[in-house]
């Protein structure tokens, strides 16, 4: 691969996720802020709903009428009008939760279905996806970081409106420079629209084995406990007076790249088994620091449970893709992996947000030392909701011979 192209790719992901990374840990502190605390929670809803409707929007019309590039750039451009919007709804006294939540809604709506856009026009231009997408995927990881840092620990905006304008700014910016990535034409395209494939349902047929049945279920439930992370663990931060919770945060990030370089080394050793059991205990983990920490604000538990990030999503996440990959018929591989993404970063984080919202809401509810004792329950419910999924998952799922010896070829 030419470096011209490897660059170009780079800084595409650089500015995709960096968008995201600019308001998504930041939303939360803002809101509370601006007296829209009761709305946290379906705030943190607008991303699992968009991801349930994106794949059938790419199945629809991305993949089939429009080149990539182009599509890519409409999105970000119209995605960064919503988002944009959203601090002008927020002026003033008396903010509207409707008119703030459906800007929101509307920018994850044009921002979700990218996250498979720059995969496929990375994948369609590159000589060996295999080998070359990982060095320019872990630059989105780096925006991510980029985002964190600037927002949080040079202009000090977790509580304000600044992270919505920076993230509305970069996807504009992403938007033009879209226009410029190299011509992708739409990769069905002349394919008949097949209800099979937009509904994932020859990817069903994957149930009928009981460990995927098993895999499917756990991965679901064990992702309602998880949402509770990504919507309140900034504002836990910052109850826990421990400055620039975005920033803070980012630490969670770097762990992932450090823990993306090292997990074939892990993957060869435990196989796709004990790689996913690892990762929700990591989870359990976690949330026991947070729980534990809170009372006294215990700042290297809060900062370890960040750290363990990388386990947390690398182990679980992503051992989940590589599973699916490879239990998946090379002809519904695609499917499959849609399957998983609307099963759990729409469904289970969708019905996670809404739980952990409600949770907050009823549980976090006083000030001061009693407010750190409930932050102590609060965490406690994940934490053991996530560990009684943990031991079932561990009973049901087997992995047999062939299943182990593919993991250690996947890693």
């Amino acid at each position: 691969m030419h470096w011209g192209l490897r660059i170009r790719l780079s800084v595409m992901m650089v500015l995709q996720f960096f968008i995201w990374g600019a308001w998504f840990v930041t939303i939360g502190n803002y809101m509370e802020a601006i007296g829209l605390k009761e709305s946290v929670g379906h705030a943190y809803s607008a991303g699992p709903i968009a991801a349930i409707i994106s794949p059938f929007f790419l199945g629809m019309v991305a993949d089939r009428f429009f080149a990539t590039e182009r599509i890519l750039g409409i999105l970000h451009l119209l995605g960064g009008a919503a988002m944009l919007a959203i601090p002008t709804l927020a002026a003033g006294n008396h903010p509207s939760p409707t008119l703030f939540l459906g800007c929101l809604l509307l920018h994850m709506l044009c921002y979700m279905p990218t996250l498979g856009l720059i995969n496929t026009l990375s994948f369609h231009n590159l000589d060996n996806p295999e080998k070359e997408f990982p060095l320019i995927r872990v630059f989105g990881t780096l925006g991510w970081i980029f985002a964190g840092i600037l927002v949080s620990k040079i202009l000090g905006a977790d509580e304000t409106a600044i992270p919505l304008w920076v993230a509305g700014f970069g996807s504009l910016v992403m938007g033009v420079y879209s226009f410029t990535l190299p011509h992708t034409p739409p990769p069905g395209r002349g394919k008949e629209i097949s209800i099979h494939d937009i509904l994932c349902l020859d990817a069903l047929s994957l149930l009928k084995d009981r460990s995927f049945t098993v895999f499917v279920v756990c991965s679901f439930l064990v992702c309602i406990p998880l949402s509770a992370y990504y919507a309140f663990a900034p504002i836990f931060i910052k109850a826990m007076d421990i400055e620039n919770p975005a920033f803070q945060m980012s630490f969670g990030q770097m762990s992932e790249v450090f823990f993306m370089i090292v997990m074939p080394f892990f993957f060869a050793r435990l196989g796709v088994k004990w790689m996913l059991i690892v990762g929700m205990l990591a989870w359990v983990t976690r949330y026991g620091l947070f729980a534990i920490g809170a009372p006294d604000k215990v700042m290297w538990m809060a900062i370890v449970g960040i750290l363990l990030h990388g386990i947390c999503y690398d182990f679980f996440f992503v051992t989940g893709q590589i599973y699916v990959d490879k239990k998946a018929p090379l002809k519904i591989r695609g499917q499959a992996q849609g399957f998983l993404v609307l099963v759990t970063l729409g469904l289970g984080m969708l019905v996670g947000a809404q739980v952990a919202g409600w949770l907050n809401l009823t549980i976090v509810t006083a000030e001061g030392v009693e407010k750190l004792l409930q932050w102590r329950q609060f965490w406690a419910i994940p934490a053991i909701g996530a560990g009684v999924i943990t031991v079932i998952f561990g009973l049901l799922f087997t992995n047999g011979a062939a299943e182990q010896e593919q993991g250690k070829d996947a890693a």
